[in-house]
C-alpha cells in the first residue's frame, strides 16, 4: 500500500468529526479555515458555530459591521484574520459568489496557498495540496527531508512533493488525511510511531530523528514594549478608544495610556493595580502596568476616545491583554 493509500485508510478509522465536514459549503469551509489558522480545534470550534450562528451566509458577513466582527471574534487574538474575513465575505459578494478554482481563490484578502488549496480541494474538488506545518512535519519525517521548511527553497520542495502524492480523485480526503494524521498521529512531540502504519517505511522512524524533523532555519525575533494604562472613571462611566492602522489590534478598544493624558494630577491621585503584566504576541512581548484613576472632573483626551458605561463594556471588541487587566481590576475592587 502507497502513501496516500495509507493515510486514507487510517482517516477512514481514524478521522476527526468535525462539523464543517459535513458540508462542501464554501463558506462553511472557508470560515473554519481561518478560525482555525493559529487556533486549536479545542477553541475554533466554538467560534465556528457562534459565526455560523450569527451569519448564516457569506452575505450575511459582508453585511454587518467590522465593530461586529471583532467583538464575535474577541479572545482568538490575530485579529487581521477577522478585517480579512470580513473583507473577503464582501469581496465574495462583489464578485456574485465564491471563486471556484485555487487560483482565484487567492485573489480573496487573507486567502494565501493553504486555505486556497483547501476550500478548491474540499468544496469545488480541484486536485491542488494542502501545505502546512502538519503536512511539513509528516513529509519531512516520512521522507528524510532536511530543507528548512521556512526557506524558499525548502517552500517550493514541499509543495512539489506535496502535490505529486495527491491521489487526483480523492484531493478532499486527502488533504484532510494528512492534517488529521500530523494532528493526531505524527505529532510535534512524542509522535505514535509505534502505532504509526507508515512506521516501516518512514524515514525518521528508521533513523530516529524525529525530534530533528522538520527542519526551521529562522528564528522569531521578538521585541519588547512598556505600555502603561490608566483605568479613568468618572461617576460611571470610563474612557476607551479604538486603535487605528499600523500597530497590533488594530480596530479594538483599550483604556488610555498614560501618553494621552495631559492632565499631570493622575500621577499623583491613581493608584497601581497591577505592574509589569507580561503579554506575549508572536513578534513582541508586552509589559503592562495598570492604573486606577477616579478624578472628580472629567479630564479632556484626545480626539476619538469615548466615555462610556462601565457596565457597557461587553459591547466593545477587545485584545486580550485588555480583559487580562480588567479581570485584574475587578478582582483588586
Amino acid at each position: 500500500m502507497n502513501f496516500a493509500a495509507t493515510l486514507l485508510e487510517w482517516f477512514k478509522e481514524n478521522g476527526r468529526a468535525l462539523p464543517w465536514r459535513e458540508t462542501n459549503d464554501p463558506y462553511a469551509v472557508w470560515l473554519s479555515e481561518v478560525i482555525l489558522q493559529q487556533t486549536r480545534i479545542a477553541q475554533g470550534q466554538s467560534y465556528w458555530e457562534r459565526f455560523m450562528a450569527q451569519w448564516h451566509t457569506v452575505a450575511d458577513l459582508a453585511a454587518a459591521s467590522e465593530d461586529e466582527v471583532l467583538k464575535a471574534w474577541q479572545g482568538l487574538g490575530y485579529y487581521s484574520r477577522a478585517r480579512n474575513l470580513h473583507a473577503a465575505a464582501r469581496q465574495v459578494v462583489e464578485r456574485g459568489g465564491f471563486p471556484t478554482t485555487y487560483k482565484e481563490l487567492k485573489t480573496l484578502k487573507g486567502v494565501g496557498d493553504y486555505t486556497a488549496a483547501a476550500i478548491a480541494s474540499i468544496s469545488f474538488r480541484e486536485p491542488v495540496a494542502v501545505v502546512d506545518g502538519n503536512v511539513y512535519r509528516v513529509l519531512s519525517r516520512y521522507l528524510g527531508i532536511t530543507t528548512p521548511i521556512d526557506s524558499t527553497q525548502g517552500k517550493k520542495e514541499f509543495h512539489t512533493i506535496a502535490q505529486s502524492l495527491l491521489p487526483l480523485k480523492r484531493p478532499a480526503d486527502y488533504n484532510q488525511a494528512i492534517m488529521d494524521f500530523g494532528a493526531l498521529q505524527c505529532t510535534p512531540t512524542s509522535p505514535r510511531c509505534l502505532t504509526c502504519p507508515l512506521s516501516e517505511t518512514c524515514t525518521a522512524f528508521r533513523e530516529q530523528s524525529t525530534d530533528r524533523l522538520p527542519v526551521k532555519s529562522k528564528k522569531v525575533k521578538q521585541r519588547e514594549r512598556h505600555f502603561t494604562y490608566i483605568y479613568i472613571q468618572h461617576q460611571d462611566s470610563i474612557a476607551l478608544h479604538q486603535r487605528g492602522a499600523g500597530d497590533i489590534w488594530q480596530g479594538l478598544w483599550e483604556l488610555p495610556q498614560a501618553e494621552h493624558i495631559t492632565d499631570p494630577t493622575w500621577e499623583q491621585e491613581a493608584r497601581l493595580i497591577a505592574k509589569g503584566v507580561r503579554h506575549v504576541l508572536t513578534h513582541q512581548i508586552i509589559l503592562a502596568d495598570l492604573y486606577c484613576w477616579q478624578p472628580t472632573r472629567r479630564p479632556e483626551l484626545p480626539e476619538g476616545f469615548v466615555w462610556i458605561p462601565a457596565d457597557r463594556l461587553d459591547g466593545y471588541a477587545l485584545p486580550r491583554l485588555m480583559e487580562i487587566l480588567l479581570q485584574i481590576k475587578e478582582k483588586e475592587s
